[in-house]
């Protein structure tokens, strides 16, 4: 097994500037660092919970939305639903509790990425007992 140290989900959307302003904006993630990338652009790296999400670079054409999806983890899930469409995003599912017990919403990205907004009750089995 290879240690792995630290990890991140890269996107290279079409329109950078767009999607920085959707994943800080409308999200609400916070930025970790910032990068010159050369030729005048930067790249952001966002806190993604236990991870991190870096837009860099630039995509000639939409990513394909289903191989690579985000799933983002909250606390409270009626919270983030109000605060996500507060900010302009257009909820594409709305929140429901799903037969294996979470409780999903889904939005997109700019792109067309598809993001899982996921409440984990406290009667689930992965909900830590610590």
């Amino acid at each position: 097994m290879v240690e792995v140290l630290s990890s991140r989900t890269l996107l290279h959307p079409t329109d950078v500037e767009r999607s920085r302003a959707f994943y800080r904006d409308v999200v609400g993630l916070a930025v970790y660092r910032e990068f010159n990338t050369g030729g005048g652009t930067y790249g952001t790296v966002f806190f993604l919970g236990g991870g991190f999400l870096e837009l860099s670079g630039h995509s000639p054409t939409a990513p394909a939305a289903e191989p690579v999806q985000l799933w983002l983890q909250v606390p409270d899930i009626a919270r983030a639903r109000a605060e996500l469409a507060e900010r302009g995003a257009v909820i594409a599912r709305e929140p429901r509790r799903e037969p294996w017990g979470l409780v999903e919403m889904w939005l997109q990205d700019p792109d067309g990425l598809w993001l899982c907004v996921v409440e984990v009750p406290e009667d689930h089995p992965i909900r830590s007992r610590g």
